[in-house]
């Protein structure tokens, strides 16, 4: 799923259909039905796989039916959104 947004500067958030296994570092056998969530400003790495990110980022990325997903996002953007707006756009 290609649904890349950057809703402020410096920053993304990617929602990709989640492996349905890893073997030797790389995504194999297709996928597990269910999306993550992976934002780059919460701290996540998008080339990291869901068992080598901590358990904070293990909440952010879910896993997600599709369309829980696709909600999940629109609300961590507003989030982001929220936050940067109290900072006067700074971080």
């Amino acid at each position: 799923m290609g649904a890349n947004t950057q809703p402020g500067p410096g920053w993304t958030l990617v929602l990709r259909h989640q492996p349905a296994r890893i073997m030797g570092g790389r995504p194999d056998g297709g996928d597990a039905g269910v999306v993550e969530l992976i934002c780059c400003a919460c701290g996540d790495d998008p080339d990291l796989d869901y068992r080598e990110v901590s358990p904070r980022l293990r909440l952010v990325r879910g896993p997600y039916p599709t369309a829980a997903g696709v909600a999940a996002c629109e609300q961590h953007v507003r989030l982001h959104q929220q936050l940067t707006g109290a900072a006067g756009g700074r971080r």
